[in-house]
């Protein structure tokens, strides 16, 4: 199974297309971290002006922590499109090439086959998110430094100190990992019921935009949908920088107020991953190869 999971690895590591979105991660965050750079400061102050009325904020508030959560919040969108790259390819390129069949009749199992290319594009997937991490938070914080994060929300102001921040930064990048898996195992699955790489790739785009655009419509026809669409819960990462409070009112460090709700959306992922993964085993051991 290792040799089959190198095999996989080489596949898509040996095509130009798999460079696409490491050099579009880092070229899109190190443009983000110029304007900053540039003109941050006059960004953060627009923003800040209500809250610097009441309160009298000392400290470099653009720091490189609230930085990166600006980077994931804006990032995190397009990534599963970069993701449907390579995913998409994994069955569907094989197809388009004509060499399924010949694959299909080596003498290993199909399920065997199915396991090595979705750990392989998994680790794919990985790799690309720690290649974001670097670059969204190890060097946010040697351009900005480090310090308390201000985070402004619609009714809320959150400050998390700086020394609480980067636990909840890994947590936040182990969730957005997950997330991502589960759009990988959702491009795996379409690729099984193509010839080309570009149907599965924009089918999983197609799905995604629509369980968005779902999300997004406060209609009680879609209510009750909702909490199993994946898209519902692959923000869930944000819920690591909600603090709980005591009956003081103050922040207790090291904790998530709404711990039990992240942890539903992690395994409401994990489980759209055993679903994906389990369809694509059933469709693949009882689909005719012909090319």
């Amino acid at each position: 199974m290792i040799t089959l999971i190198r095999i996989e690895l080489f596949k898509i590591f040996r095509k130009p297309r798999t460079y696409i979105a490491f050099g579009a991660v880092a070229s899109i965050i190190w443009l983000i971290q110029l304007g900053f750079w540039a003109d941050g400061e006059s960004y953060i102050n627009f923003g800040m002006a209500a809250l610097s009325e009441t309160f009298d904020v000392q400290g470099r508030v653009l720091n490189g922590y609230l930085l990166a959560y600006i980077i994931l919040q804006t990032l995190l969108v397009h990534v599963p499109l970069l993701i449907a790259l390579v995913s998409g390819d994994m069955i569907s390129g094989e197809a388009n090439m004509g060499t399924l069949r010949l694959l299909a009749s080596r003498p290993v199992s199909r399920t065997q086959i199915i396991l090595s290319k979705f750990l392989a594009s998994s680790v794919y997937t990985l790799a690309l998110l720690v290649w974001m991490a670097v670059w969204t938070l190890f060097f946010s914080l040697f351009i900005f430094g480090a310090d308390d994060m201000i985070i402004m929300k619609s009714e809320v102001v959150t400050q998390i100190s700086a020394a609480d921040a980067a636990w909840r930064y890994v947590a936040a990048f182990g969730f957005a990992a997950l997330a991502m898996v589960t759009v990988s195992a959702l491009a795996f699955l379409l690729s099984i019921f193509a010839e080309n790489s570009i149907g599965p790739i924009m089918a999983t785009m197609s799905i995604i935009i629509l369980f968005t655009i779902l999300n997004s419509l406060n209609l009680p026809i879609y209510q009750d949908i909702k909490p199993y669409l994946f898209t519902t819960h692959m923000l869930g990462w944000k819920g690591f920088f909600d603090v709980a409070v005591n009956a003081s009112n103050e922040q207790i460090p090291g904790s998530v107020e709404n711990l039990p709700a992240v942890m539903r959306s992690a395994g409401m992922l994990l489980l759209h991953v055993i679903l994906f993964l389990g369809a694509s085993l059933y469709v693949f051991r009882r689909k005719d190869i012909l090319s």
